[in-house]
């Protein structure tokens, strides 16, 4: 069914341009991308708008950050750390919840996951207490850990990041390895291709 064009000044327009102005704040969408989102879901109303607006109003109502790890679920603890088929002596320190997501679409990874929320940075004045550093120390304290995996992105700040923790948990009875072959120095684990980060995954290497 056609739409009809809406007449300068009418009073829906407003909404429309400010619901424009939201989706150009999302990664990967500028404004004239947005536009173009917006008058789709206007084109399919039924079939596409009115369920994205319940599934995001749904989703705003029950998202939940895990206790344990800090993915985003909407249950506490999240789906992996309740997952009983995964190796619970296994933790992949990820930079954020979109490289958990990156590493577990792949399926070459069967442990837990420990998200720090960020990287180390002196310029943007992040330090050890912004992050979940801590939290991590406690659950390798704690837990029957194994092997702490640092999945971080090759970046300054990732490898700076990646020394520290390496040092909080020297004392602690673990293998600490990262990320080897197949990751591009100044590479970001949510950009890379599964090929690329099963290779990463498998050559990994002692920190």
């Amino acid at each position: 069914m056609a739409i009809n064009p809406l007449p300068p000044g009418a009073g829906t327009a407003i909404g429309i341009d400010g619901l424009i102005a939201l989706l150009a704040k999302l990664p990967g969408l500028g404004p004239r991308s947005a536009r173009r989102a917006v008058l789709q879901l206007i084109k399919k109303r039924e079939s596409l708008m009115q369920p994205l607006a319940r599934a995001l109003a749904e989703v705003a109502d029950s998202i939940r950050i895990c206790s344990t790890c800090g993915n985003v679920d909407v249950q506490d603890p999240c789906a992996i750390c309740r997952d009983p088929k995964r190796d619970a002596g296994l933790i992949c320190v990820v930079e954020d919840v979109s490289d958990l997501w990156a590493l577990d679409r792949a399926g070459l990874f069967r442990g837990r996951y420990h998200v720090l929320g960020g990287t180390l940075s002196a310029l943007d004045g992040i330090g050890p207490d912004d992050l979940n550093i801590g939290p991590l120390v406690d659950r390798v304290r704690k837990g029957d850990i194994r092997e702490v995996i640092l999945a971080l992105n090759a970046t300054v700040d990732g490898q700076t990041t990646a020394h520290y923790i390496t040092d909080r948990l020297g004392a602690l009875n673990v293998d600490v390895t990262a990320l080897a072959h197949g990751l591009p120095v100044g590479g970001e684990l949510d950009y890379l291709d599964d090929g690329t980060l099963a290779a990463a995954m498998k050559a990994r290497r002692k920190f």
